[in-house]
């Protein structure tokens, strides 16, 4: 069994030179941090410095995002920008190819270094890259699992969070957005989080109860628990976490909770049920990320693997005076 809490996320603004040296620093702190052995931490920092360095050169409003990698072993590396995109991926990943008479390693490398990684650019989108270092032996996922948790601005903790725990290849995730900001919030979900991961495939009827009886004493949260098998996903949520699924064609369902408050009000828990055809991915969110990116998703963005899709939604939908977390589930591995 797979299982992971709230991977909170280090968001690095890449507005100034000064920021790729930022950025390397705090990823080879992240990868100490996680036990990466060997000569990963290092790594770790010219992953950060390569993906800064080409926003730097190439684009505007550009961010990294730094974290553990939710529910698999390792740590991520997310850069995304706001454009104007590379007309030519494959052309900007050769050893040797730059457009500022510089070596041209950075992307290069990156690959080299990384062990998954993935890029996508659009003059819509703008470039974004996730590369993900994992030790030797580290765990895997059933399925491609994309997450970001962003406090809101002004603030050191999150109030949002999620978990995710994976048995015999059904991955069960939570998000919760604990009510307000800062301390209080963040402690009703992180109890939220260890009550969830103390029995996560428990139905999730149960697993809604559980949450109510254990958030009692704290402000409450709007919660969304939401399990995902081959062919079918079950959603159970109260309050203003949402729920989509979406493929290459479209958005298919969105789906939010029922009126309450979970450690207040608890209406009898109702699970709603929904067919996955192949390739479907599923996106929990709070209402830190606008929910109307749903009403105009464009192909580009449908399409994004779903670690990119996270960043792509938290870089240009996200309402920076609220908390934020995004978490996207990609198709299971035996649907494609």
């Amino acid at each position: 069994m797979n299982t992971g809490s709230t991977v909170r996320t280090l968001h690095i603004a890449i507005d100034h030179p000064s920021a790729v040296q930022s950025a390397a620093g705090q990823a080879r702190s992240l990868a100490t941090a996680c036990e990466m052995p060997g000569a990963l931490p290092d790594q770790a920092a010219v992953l950060a410095s390569e993906l800064a360095s080409n926003i730097i050169k190439h684009a505007r409003n550009g961010s990294l995002f730094v974290q553990r990698s939710p529910l698999v072993g390792g740590m991520d590396v997310i850069a995304v920008d706001s454009g104007p995109g590379m007309p030519d991926i494959g052309l900007s990943l050769r050893d040797g190819y730059s457009t500022t008479k510089t070596m041209g390693a950075g992307l290069g490398a990156a690959r080299r270094i990384a062990t998954d990684f993935a890029i996508r650019s659009t003059t819509e989108l703008g470039t974004l890259a996730h590369a993900r270092l994992a030790p030797p032996g580290a765990a895997r996922s059933a399925g491609a699992t994309g997450a970001l948790c962003l406090p809101a601005d002004g603030e050191d903790e999150s109030g949002d969070g999620y978990a995710v725990a994976e048995q015999d290849g059904i991955r069960t995730a939570l998000v919760i957005d604990g009510l307000g900001h800062g301390p209080e919030a963040a402690a009703a979900t992180q109890r939220a989080e260890r009550t969830f991961l103390a029995h996560p495939h428990a139905p999730l009827a149960e697993i809604m109860t559980a949450l109510h009886k254990a958030l009692r004493h704290t402000r409450g949260a709007a919660v969304a628990a939401l399990r995902v098998a081959p062919g079918r996903a079950e959603y159970c949520g109260v309050g203003n976490v949402r729920a989509v699924t979406l493929t290459s064609e479209g958005v298919n369902h969105q789906l939010t909770g029922q009126a309450g408050i979970v450690g207040y009000t608890l209406p009898t828990p109702r699970s709603r049920f929904v067919d996955l055809t192949p390739h479907t991915s599923v996106v929990l969110h709070t209402d830190g990320i606008d929910h109307r990116w749903a009403y105009a998703a464009t192909t580009a963005r449908l399409t994004l693997p779903p670690a990119l899709l996270a960043a792509s939604l938290a870089h240009t939908h996200r309402r920076r005076r609220d908390d934020a977390t995004v978490l996207a589930l990609g198709p299971h591995l035996g649907m494609r």
